[in-house]
């Protein structure tokens, strides 16, 4: 009979492979602590002992768990990922930038925890922040671009690096924008250069940074041209607004020109004329802002200002990132916006040869 030369002791030596991955009840057992204990370290809980908090470490180590990012960062103190602050809404700006936030950030090795603002106030910012916090993240993006968010944060005692997108404050060391005055003065100029001077500006609605910030830029290069800047009329964002601006200011004195503060605004506007049997650019001249993708398609060819939201994403988190101190190249903190010349602006049909 052959003896099989193993030592009967091999199985104890060696335990036979684990039928399924650790979980938290046997890192308590292992350690000797309660699983909420355990729940207590891996979210970084301040009170605890450091024997204690060394024990499940151990236990964690020794038993391979490994149930997230959160676990990892025990070691590293880094866990990998940003948080995004959003306000709530479709709006095609703060969702192109955030897309692009994410898509940098994933380049650079990171995740992204994102928190929508369910309104302004303080409590609603204090929840989606603090969500933010007991995740771990190592850093925020702000890009909740109302001035409401911007005074809430300045409210708080936020001690993570941060950065602020559409802050146009000169003492905020935190913020990142697109030159909105200069994108509304390159519009506005557009069309003084092809001579009106009846022009109109559709705002973006109260509370806004890119509002007001467009509305100034209009008022500046305007009053540049000795002319009165004076015709602002607020809108919504939306081209239900734009429509129903059109109808309002498409009448006595009708402007030959019309600045919107953004592309869905200035469809609407166009709508507005058509109904009103105007025609675009003949009758009235239209300029819009962002570049939506449909904007080529507007018929006719919807005349707009450009940001780069991908290059505006890619700078948000280079310069969070440079804050936590990885090496990368941090860019300026501005984004230079150009002006899109289609075929919805044209020279004032009254105008001399």
């Amino acid at each position: 009979m052959t003896v099989n030369s193993e030592p009967a002791s091999s199985s104890a030596q060696h335990p036979a492979p684990r039928s399924r991955s650790a979980n938290i009840r046997d890192v308590a057992k292992a350690a000797g602590v309660s699983h909420q204990t355990v729940s207590r370290v891996i979210n970084g809980h301040p009170s605890l002992r450091e024997s204690t908090r060394q024990r499940v470490l151990d236990a964690m180590e020794a038993l391979q768990f490994r149930p997230n990012r959160a676990a990892r960062s025990l070691v590293t103190s880094r866990s990998g990922m940003i948080g995004v602050l959003v306000t709530n809404g479709t709006y095609f700006g703060p969702s192109s930038t955030r897309a692009a936030i994410e898509a940098a950030a994933a380049g650079a090795g990171y995740l992204v925890d994102t928190a929508t603002l369910t309104s302004l106030d303080e409590a609603a910012f204090k929840e989606a922040l603090g969500r933010l916090v007991d995740h771990a993240v190592e850093g925020l993006i702000i890009l909740a671009p109302q001035e409401a968010t911007l005074r809430q944060l300045g409210h708080l005692s936020v001690r993570l690096p941060m950065v602020t997108v559409h802050s146009t404050s000169a003492a905020d060391d935190h913020g990142l924008s697109v030159d909105q005055v200069a994108g509304a003065r390159l519009a506005t100029r557009h069309l003084l250069e092809l001579g009106h001077r009846n022009i109109v500006h559709i705002a973006g609605p109260d509370g806004w940074v890119e509002s007001r910030e467009r509305i100034r830029g209009f008022r500046t290069e305007m009053a540049h041209w000795g002319l009165d800047g004076s015709r602002v009329v607020t809108g919504d964002w939306t081209s239900d607004s734009g429509f129903r601006i059109g109808q309002e200011i498409l009448g006595e004195n009708q402007p030959t020109a019309v600045f919107s503060s953004n592309d869905q605004m200035a469809l609407g506007l166009i709508h507005a004329c058509r109904d009103r049997g105007l025609r675009v650019p003949d009758d009235v001249s239209v300029i819009g802002f962002d570049d939506v993708p449909d904007a080529a398609h507007f018929a006719p060819p919807l005349t707009t200002v450009r940001q780069d939201f991908t290059e505006l994403g890619r700078r948000c988190v280079a310069h969070l990132l440079t804050q936590l101190g990885v090496p990368v190249q941090n860019p300026s903190r501005t984004v230079v916006p150009e002006l899109i010349v289609r075929r919805s602006a044209a020279v004032p049909s009254n105008s001399t040869p």
